[in-house]
């Protein structure tokens, strides 16, 4: 296992779209800043939750399906994946290594603004933007999981598509209107209702407000930690037994 996360690794290492996509966004959180304004925010984590997070809550969440389509998709169609499996290695193994580390890639891509846009701003409009450290550091652990957990959702869907151009045009149409879907669902489905609310689709903008919790309890928990962790398994799972039983060319 060890030996394919590190050949996975090189792989994003020298991945072009991953590149790409972090170089934009770099270049985006140190530039974008320039040009806010700080206002008088209600509370001090305002500047933060809407210049910040609600760009990452609404576009940047999308770019790993670009990423998926490269790193994952691209391997089919370009006969890699043929060879990778002809390697004597178990197909389990390799999905989760390659998993593993789109997962950590989608991670990276999804921290560059709120870490990043946040420092430069905090250098060109003064420390006094800088958000609670509860708060920031919360919600880093929560895209994190968040963005694991999507991209398990994006791995299953590359397997199963095996195309890029297919993958990112249904990812990206897929992400962009899965939340409206549900809710519609939910408002007709009264059964489905809890399952849908607490699922990522739903429950990932909840991130823009969660210094607003005045506490923990169970079932904050299991919203915001059970259900990521769950959904990566799941689709981890199903992921793998399509990639095992996947006839590759």
């Amino acid at each position: 296992m060890g030996n394919l996360l590190k050949t996975e690794w090189y792989k994003l290492r020298k991945d072009r779209s991953f590149w790409v996509l972090t170089g934009f966004l770099v270049i985006f959180a140190i530039l974008y800043p320039l040009i806010l304004e700080v206002g008088k925010e209600a509370n001090v984590n305002d500047f933060y939750r809407g210049n910040i997070l609600s760009i990452n809550s609404d576009i940047v969440r999308l770019f790993p399906a670009i990423l998926a389509g490269f790193f994952i998709a691209s391997e089919y169609s370009m006969g890699t994946m043929k060879s990778i499996v002809s390697s004597g290695n178990s197909r389990v193994r390799m999905y989760f290594a390659k998993l593993t580390i789109f997962s950590i890639g989608s991670i990276i891509i999804m921290l560059i603004l709120p870490i990043v846009m946040m420092g430069a701003s905090a250098v060109y409009k003064g420390f006094d933007v800088m958000p609670e450290w509860t708060f920031f550091f919360q919600t880093l652990g929560l895209i994190s999981l968040f963005a694991a957990a999507f991209a398990s959702v994006m791995a299953f869907f590359s397997t199963l598509f095996t195309d890029s151009g297919k993958t990112i045009g249904f990812l990206l149409l897929f992400l962009a209107l899965i939340g409206s879907l549900l809710e519609f669902v939910s408002a007709k489905v009264a059964f489905l209702e809890p399952i849908i609310t607490h699922s990522i689709f739903i429950s990932q903008s909840s991130i823009l407000t969660i210094d607003q919790i005045d506490h923990w309890n169970g079932e904050m928990l299991w919203t915001f930690i059970g259900v990521p962790i769950l959904t990566f398994i799941i689709f981890g799972f199903f992921g793998s037994l399509i990639f095992r039983k996947k006839e590759i060319k």
